[in-house]
């Protein structure tokens, strides 16, 4: 039986647990994008992960709509972002960047000049978060044929600028309805060339995408995010088991290191899914690490490891405010709640204020 505290071989690295810190955006970055002081303490304090996921990175201001994110397309960033990875290695952790374009949520308020892009002319429901409150999303336009590979490209820049920063891999974001979950969808995707309309043209560019990224660090520094049964944003597929099965298989066969799978519970126990998980489908097509995310707590963690279901499990909330997450986790200590008014707010409250487990008195 494996335990979640048994190491894993994934690609080039060596996790010494598969309780992985899945990837959150906490909004500590500044409205230049720059990654903080203040988050080098954030991610050192969690380097017990078996590996942290960082939160969503932009590749590009084009692609970056949300309100204090980071990006990794200019040097400034790339040595704020070497701060961070700096201490979580010397704290023995392991860290990968998510590389992220939000194509048609990212609000018009956020781009210096133009439109937000997207696989097809539509626009995303509900409000954008922005510096002056909440807006209405605008229509984005549909990203032209000529424009796919400047965008490739882009994806190589920032997989190099995450290497530069001292990341140990990347994951490629094409998850909860942002650009590439865009393209993958026919919800969100009515274009009539090679990428839209089939399956495998809609595939298309998230299969191009992952292989820039590869051509860059290799596929053993590389992995994937899909959101099967989500409907993020707005995006949504008409037959999502068939669609999500022929991702994994294409990204099987390029050979990445891991993918994970971000599906919400049945059962309404956090932001209930509408659609039936197919992670079963997808386990039976994919064969490097996979990686299942969406609220689990560690009964449920390894009750799926021992039916063979996934290699490891992603936590996100109880990060938060549990630093020391793994070693509570191991040693049956209890966890301390989060505030959620604190999880996208700027400061240290919330944030770097939790500490790890004090034995003779309880929370440190």
């Amino acid at each position: 039986m494996t335990s979640i505290f048994t190491p894993l071989e994934v690609g080039a690295l060596t996790l010494p647990n598969r309780l992985l810190m899945a990837p959150m955006t906490r909004g500590r970055g500044t409205r230049e994008h720059l990654p903080t002081a203040i988050m080098a303490d954030y991610y050192a304090q969690r380097a017990g992960a078996g590996l942290i996921i960082s939160e969503a990175i932009g590749i590009s201001q084009q692609g970056l709509g949300w309100a204090y994110a980071t990006g990794i397309w200019s040097q400034a960033q790339v040595e704020g972002w070497r701060q961070v990875t700096d201490r979580v290695h010397a704290a023995g952790g392991r860290i990968i960047a998510q590389l992220w374009h939000m194509g048609r949520s990212v609000h018009p308020s956020f781009l210096p000049a133009g439109q937000a892009v997207s696989a097809s002319v539509t626009t995303a429901p509900g409000l954008a978060h922005t510096y002056t409150g909440k807006q209405p999303y605008a229509p984005a336009r549909a990203l032209a044929v000529d424009e796919i590979g400047p965008l490739l490209e882009t994806f190589r820049s920032a997989t190099r600028n995450a290497m530069a920063a001292g990341f140990d891999g990347v994951q490629i974001h094409a998850a909860n309805g942002y650009l590439i979950d865009q393209f993958l969808r026919d919800g969100s995707n009515f274009r009539l060339d090679a990428y839209g309309g089939s399956i495998d043209n809609r595939v298309r560019l998230l299969r191009e995408v992952t292989e820039a990224v590869i051509k860059v660090i290799g596929k053993e520094r590389t992995g994937v995010r899909l959101s099967p049964s989500s409907h993020d944003l707005g995006v949504r597929d008409s037959n999502p088991e068939a669609l999500f099965v022929r991702a994994a298989e294409v990204l099987s066969a390029l050979g990445v290191a891991h993918l994970e799978l971000c599906e919400p519970p049945m059962d309404g126990t956090f932001g209930k899914s509408e659609t039936p998980p197919v992670a079963a489908a997808i386990r039976k097509a994919f064969n490097g690490t996979l990686i299942l995310n969406s609220d689990y707590d560690l009964a449920r963690a390894q009750a799926a490891l021992d039916a063979g279901q996934a290699d490891a499990i992603a936590f996100g909330r109880p990060f938060i405010a549990n630093p020391d997450f793994p070693a509570r986790s191991q040693r049956g200590l209890p966890l301390a709640a989060d505030d959620a008014s604190t999880w996208f707010t700027q400061g240290a409250e919330g944030y770097t204020s939790y500490g790890a487990y004090v034995e003779a008195g309880g929370e440190g």
